[in-house]
């Protein structure tokens, strides 16, 4: 007999296997002696009293064994099958390249950067040079944006496909199993490319195949259906069917869209800064310690609040992380955070930003590129003040608020450097008044959090694309274009690594028979 319950066990406990079947008995009311094994299938920390607890919801085997987790997908050989092309390797390109050996179709990945490995030299020349590869670094290359912003698998994608499906894929490709269990799963940034690397080799093994440093110039078609791409490197590749999984930076894109006279329109997306504290700030404030016990994670933190009907909310938190530069060019400045898998850096990081409306940017109802301009102009001007090489504007928190340009700067994490100036130089005037009108207020949730230890950093600005490729609901197909299938966070159909991974599925698995 199997039996599913919850149990709850103080941190110092966790790994102990003999306490953990003395709870499942109790509970169950049962002598130890009858349970066999149990697995955690899922993991999470509760610190809403004085004292953190992790609750764990458990599948145990009662006078029986326990089925071992065994995960096979049954993936074919696809070398001689139909061919689909898949533009864009990050996590929608590279499942939908998967899905596509379950299904029978040959994948052709075409991807602008570079294999997993060799971006590391780029982002390193980012880092330490300022110095931007329009075609490799944080957001281009095998992997895309997600792989060096840390792995962050959490999502709330349930109901558009198959969660435990992507992560075990993950699993099966070096992932821990900690990701099947955990409420909040990371692989981390330090792990990430080698799981995708192995991914990409098991595609390869089983007839798939990937053009690196290869971009995508042109889209052909034949009486409104696919025919193929045309590539900068002066090939023309034949398919009838063609997944379009670019990401949210991919702006030559939407322009050959517009080019193309093929339908697109302007989406909403988020705006604001990355804001960063002392790791050791949002530890007490969350555990009510004054110091972190060993056996707890670094902690994070979730924060919206309303400001004159306008959300503010944090994003994409990082705990024990690092601020990135992640601009796709030399003239901007954009920012995003990531964590290695141990999660151990001094600091924690995270987007906080504000909702951006067709109805704020004038002629966003009638053209799809309002709000992609409106995005490139703030991300320009934050380089102008920065003052080149990628050195970011900053403020510390409560001068922002009051409005006053900051003496020094906190020591940060983000590595081309930060320049004191006064944010509002660069935010528009009702972003930087709800971040204003919404710090105070997180800072009365979160004892601690409002503070001129932290760092605000702009500009959180690549959250989701500002603009959506349409696409019909049944076929999951371009209204104007037969076999084109728009997917993934660059058409706006996802936001993360595993709902992009899920879109990727989901489009491969609309393709007829």
């Amino acid at each position: 007999m199997q039996k599913e319950i919850e149990i709850v066990v103080s941190p110092d406990r966790l790994n102990d296997v003999e306490h953990l079947k003395t709870l499942l008995a109790e509970q169950l009311k049962v002598p130890v002696s009858r349970i066999n094994g149990y697995n955690i299938r899922k993991r999470s920390i509760d610190a809403r009293s004085r004292h953190a607890i992790y609750r764990l919801r458990v599948v145990c085997a009662i006078d029986e064994p326990l089925a071992p987790s065994v995960f096979i997908r049954k993936i074919k050989h696809v070398h001689s099958c139909s061919a689909v092309i898949i533009v864009g390797a990050g996590p929608a390109g590279l499942f939908a390249a998967y899905q596509c050996l379950e299904r029978g179709l040959r994948p052709i990945v075409i991807e602008r950067g570079k294999m997993v490995q060799e971006r590391r030299r780029d982002l390193a020349k980012i880092n330490r040079e300022g110095f931007v590869n329009p075609e490799s670094n944080y957001c281009f290359g095998e992997g895309g944006a997600g792989t060096y912003s840390d792995g962050k698998l959490y999502t709330r994608s349930n109901k558009r496909g198959d969660v435990q499906k992507v992560l075990e894929i993950f699993v099966n490709h070096g992932a821990t199993q900690d990701i099947l269990v955990d409420a909040r799963p990371h692989i981390g940034t330090n792990k990430l490319p080698h799981i995708i690397e192995d991914i990409r080799n098991t595609i390869i093994e089983h007839g798939g195949i990937f053009k690196f440093d290869c971009r995508v110039d042109q889209i052909t078609t034949q009486f409104d259906k696919i025919t193929g791409v045309t590539t900068s490197q002066g090939e023309h590749i034949k398919a009838d069917h063609l997944i379009l999984a670019t990401g949210h930076s991919a702006r030559d894109i939407f322009k050959l869209f517009r080019t193309n006279g093929w339908k697109i329109e302007s989406k909403p997306f988020a705006l604001g800064v990355r804001i960063e504290h002392p790791q050791e700030i949002v530890d007490q404030a969350q555990y009510h310690c004054t110091l972190r016990p060993q056996n707890l994670p670094p902690a994070y933190y979730s924060l919206v609040e309303q400001i004159d009907d306008r959300g503010v909310f944090s994003f994409c938190m990082c705990p024990g992380g690092v601020i990135a530069p992640c601009a796709t060019d030399h003239d901007e400045i954009v920012v995003n955070g990531w964590s290695p898998s141990k999660r151990n850096n001094p600091h924690a990081n995270s987007g906080t930003v504000i909702q951006i409306n067709l109805s704020d940017v004038p002629g966003a109802i009638e053209d799809p590129f309002a709000l992609l301009n409106f995005q490139q102009q703030i991300e320009r001007k934050a380089f102008q003040i920065g003052g080149g090489n990628l050195v970011a504007p900053a403020q510390r928190m409560v001068d922002f608020v009051h409005a006053k340009v900051s003496t020094n700067l906190p020591t940060n994490s983000y590595k081309p450097g930060t320049k004191s100036v006064d944010l509002t130089q660069v935010l528009p005037k009702f972003v930087h008044q709800a971040l204003r009108g919404a710090l105070p207020r997180f800072g009365k949730k979160m004892k601690g959090y409002y503070t001129n230890e932290a760092i605000l950093v702009g500009v959180e600005s690549r959250t989701s694309s500002p603009v959506r490729i349409p696409r019909d609901k049944e076929t999951m197909q371009h209204p104007q274009v037969k076999g084109l299938y728009p997917c993934g966070e660059g058409a706006g159909y996802a936001g993360g690594i595993v709902s992009a991974a899920i879109d990727g599925i989901n489009c491969i698995n609309a393709i007829p028979q």
